[in-house]
């Protein structure tokens, strides 16, 4: 058998065996279903009432719940032995762009390496991209992005006086006090930034990508790999239970 065969029967086992090896685990641990009893009545007198017996079966006997139980366990144990030694010997080469990448990776670290590419592409998409709204230069003495000088001008409400006439020899000026917006100074505004620039995000996720597929593939040649039967799980139980033979 293959490998990738062995890890989907082993998962298939691991949960229907485990079911019934629990079921088993919780009965033994139940005084009412390991234990029974017989009783018969019998009166004192002949004109004593007569009852029927009473008795309650024994449902389960150590023996049998273990052997039943050694039998589920030798399957899971053979089957997960079969998995580990053939992972000893299961690798491949992870090829990237006609090249070997990592050669000979375990089948179990193409497993770990997977998940962490995953991880660094939720790192990666996730992070703040630079503001293509702005014109921005890398500046080298702070190490960050630098935008262009913008100017904004700061403004006040100030009360003035609006001349409404103007005086004459007649008559006074008139004047009226108003509020306007005027100018008191000048904002030069600099924006700084550590976001990562859009194009240069888009071309790391694609060699997370690249680099993912690669993996895949390695892992999926891998676990193709002759599988090494192995029976061990007799050998084990037997051992434990040899006084209950």
């Amino acid at each position: 058998m293959k490998l990738n065969q062995i890890l989907a029967i082993e998962s298939n086992k691991k949960k229907h065996h485990h079911e019934e090896i629990s079921a088993l685990h919780k009965a033994t641990m139940k005084e009412a279903l390991m234990n029974g009893f017989h009783r018969v009545y019998n009166p004192k007198d002949a004109e004593g009432e007569s009852l029927p017996p009473e008795s309650q079966k024994v449902q389960f006997r150590y023996k049998e719940v273990i052997e039943q139980q050694n039998g589920r366990l030798a399957e899971l144990f053979d089957a997960t032995a079969t998995r580990d030694w053939t992972n000893c010997e299961a690798h491949a080469d992870v090829v990237v762009e006609g090249q070997v990448f990592l050669e000979a990776a375990p089948v179990h670290y193409l497993l770990y390496l997977e998940k962490q590419l995953d991880d660094q592409r939720t790192f990666v998409s996730k992070m703040v991209e630079l503001d293509p709204g702005e014109n921005w230069a890398w500046d080298e003495n702070s190490g960050q992005f630098k935008s262009d000088v913008v100017e904004q001008t700061k403004k006040i409400r100030k009360k003035v006086p609006l001349v409404l006439y103007h005086a004459t020899e007649q008559h006074v000026a008139q004047t009226q006090v108003i509020e306007e917006e005027v100018i008191v100074g000048t904002w030069k505004k600099t924006k700084f930034s550590g976001a990562i620039p859009g194009p240069e995000k888009k071309k790391v996720l694609a060699r997370i990508q690249v680099l993912t597929d690669a993996v895949k593939f390695a892992r999926e040649k891998a676990n193709s790999a002759e599988a090494t039967p192995m029976t061990i799980g007799k050998k084990v139980l037997d051992y434990l239970f040899v006084e209950v033979a």
